[in-house]
């Protein structure tokens, strides 16, 4: 498992930026919140980093679902559920969605945090290389398993 930019407990203080967004994305048009996010984008990210991302558009409309599946219910606590290796992936200049980390890798006995350098909430477009690589690392150094037999 690859928790990229995920590793905020959704109960508590924390939860209130959630809450309060998930509450405003459906009363915004979608057209309203695309221009938005696209010029968030593009202000901070080259075009061949963002423009599939912004071709492919959004899914505003899954947010308020998506996150009410979560708010009150993920912290570190949900580690103790996962059975696979685990890697935290996380922004070095990212103190918001990487507040939880410690807490998360205490709760799994084989989690591990990886911080991408001078990169933000969103690492993978900060420094797509450095995310690759973060990802295959972690990918190679898993366990060979055999074919699935049944």
């Amino acid at each position: 498992l690859v928790l990229a930019g995920a590793s905020a407990a959704t109960r508590g203080p924390w939860a209130m930026p959630y809450r309060l967004v998930a509450g405003l994305v459906p009363r915004i048009p979608a057209d309203r919140l695309t221009r938005w996010n696209d010029r968030f984008l593009r202000r901070l990210y080259s075009p061949e980093v963002v423009d599939a991302t912004i071709r492919a558009g959004y899914a505003f409309h899954t947010l308020p679902a998506a996150w009410g599946d979560v708010l009150g219910r993920f912290d570190a606590d949900a580690m103790r559920h996962v059975s696979a290796p685990v890697l935290i992936l996380n922004g070095e200049k990212d103190p918001v969605f990487r507040s939880g980390e410690r807490a998360f890798v205490r709760a799994h006995p084989h989690a591990r945090i990886e911080l991408i350098p001078r990169a933000r909430h969103l690492a993978n477009f900060d420094d797509p290389d450095a995310f690759t690589d973060a990802v295959r690392r972690f990918a190679l150094q898993l366990p060979a398993r055999g074919p699935v037999t049944r």
